[in-house]
């Protein structure tokens, strides 16, 4: 029964663009549906303390967030009455009245600690929330008025798996920011180590803001690039990266897709430059604010015409090269910052203003839903299963001589 209703919703979600026009309910009943799991989640977090990051913790306690909270909790009850008139289907309407009775009757902004005490121990949930509302809020819209791909709708096939990746990385977010820093933590509290690079440190410590920052988008996009060509050329290697890979649609969500393993290798090895070279915490901050959006920019179906800052700055165009599985398109365009680096090393490719015209992996299907693709990658292919059913060869079983 629940796996039907949620089909219902998708399918609602998934509406023609024909039949979403202005006045049919359908945007109302996504506003609606948005603010009232917008609604639950804060008030969870307000009852729940260790589903939040500390530092986000801090903002729940402020005047403005309870206010926001309100706002959420009205907007979700005004949107979902309207389209409960204008739309024959209720769906989305009764499921965000729902959820913001469900918020309401936590507490909504005056939600209340369930229980006393602090833990060392939490988990992103806030995290997600921002992280979607504020990237969703930025590329949607860009995305609608200014598409590549102008028949791709919002609600995609595979959005949900993409989606889930951005809530399993967010709520994880402490974790991966323990591995991610413990590479740069040794090499900081090595004594030998210390002393060889302080120079280097004081020099980039005493550079402007501004130069901190491309010298943080430089090194990182160096290591990067040769991790990510690793991650393409070493079969093992590969079968984390195809993951990513195998998103069949390019859009601000499809940058999430991206294997436990592979978020923990990426991270831990780009973070040893940022966190070791002496940069400025506020230039570090920086580069993670724009890291974050710039990732999700370039795999954005943003079809603008970039061409001439293509030359200096990877653009979406660029990057759905990578992403493309045309012949020409294989293993090609590494970087993420910087396509000079794929010019030196050999890897670039241009294509003169074209797209690719689809996506995905070459080869094998790969499976759908989470976990089956978190297990692909340590699971045997159909290849390696055969050649250990195959009998031994006579040169096998032949006595040496």
């Amino acid at each position: 029964m629940i796996a039907s209703f949620i089909t219902r919703i998708r399918k609602e979600l998934e509406t023609p663009r024909a039949d979403r026009w202005f006045g049919s309910g359908w945007l109302s009943g996504s506003g609606a549906l948005l603010a009232g799991l917008v609604s639950v989640v804060l008030a969870v977090a307000l009852k729940y303390p260790w589903l939040t990051t500390p530092e986000l913790a801090m903002i729940t306690k402020t005047w403005g967030f309870k206010a926001f909270q309100h706002l959420v909790l009205v907007l979700g009850y005004a949107f979902a009455l309207i389209s409960m008139i204008l739309r024959p289907n209720k769906t989305l309407a009764f499921t965000a009245l729902s959820l913001v009775m469900v918020a309401a009757l936590m507490g909504g902004s005056s939600a209340e600690q369930a229980a006393a005490g602090n833990t060392s121990v939490y988990f992103g949930l806030d995290f997600f929330v921002m992280n979607v509302l504020f990237t969703g809020f930025l590329f949607i819209p860009l995305e609608r008025y200014f598409p590549h791909h102008k028949d791709q709708i919002v609600f995609r096939p595979e959005w949900q798996e993409d989606m889930f990746y951005f809530l399993v990385s967010s709520l994880f977010v402490q974790i991966l920011a323990f591995l991610a820093l413990a590479p740069a933590h040794v090499i900081k509290t090595t004594g030998e180590v210390t002393g060889a690079i302080e120079p280097v440190q004081s020099y980039i410590g005493s550079q402007p803001f501004l130069i901190q920052l491309l010298l943080i988008m430089l090194f990182t996009d160096f290591v990067q690039y040769w991790l990510h060509r690793a991650f393409h050329q070493i079969p093992w290697m590969w079968r984390f990266h195809a993951v990513h890979h195998s998103a069949k649609s390019m859009d601000w969500l499809a940058g999430a897709r991206m294997h436990f393993v592979e978020i923990i290798v990426l991270r831990s090895t780009t973070a040893i430059p940022m966190f070791s070279m002496g940069f400025d915490p506020n230039a570090i901050q920086a580069y993670l604010f724009t890291v974050y959006v710039y990732s999700a920019f370039i795999h954005s179906n943003c079809g603008w015409d970039l061409s001439k800052v293509e030359r200096f700055f990877v653009t979406p165009r660029f990057h759905h090269w990578h992403h493309g599985s045309e012949k020409e398109a294989i293993d090609v365009n590494y970087a993420i910052h910087f396509p000079l680096l794929d010019w030196l090393f050999g890897t670039h490719l241009g294509a003169d203003k074209r797209w690719p015209d689809k996506y995905g992996i070459v080869g094998g299907p790969m499976p759908r839903g989470y976990w089956q693709q978190f297990l692909y990658p340590f699971k045997k292919t159909d290849e390696e299963k055969a050649e250990v059913a195959k009998p031994p060869t006579a040169e096998k079983i032949a006595p040496a001589a």
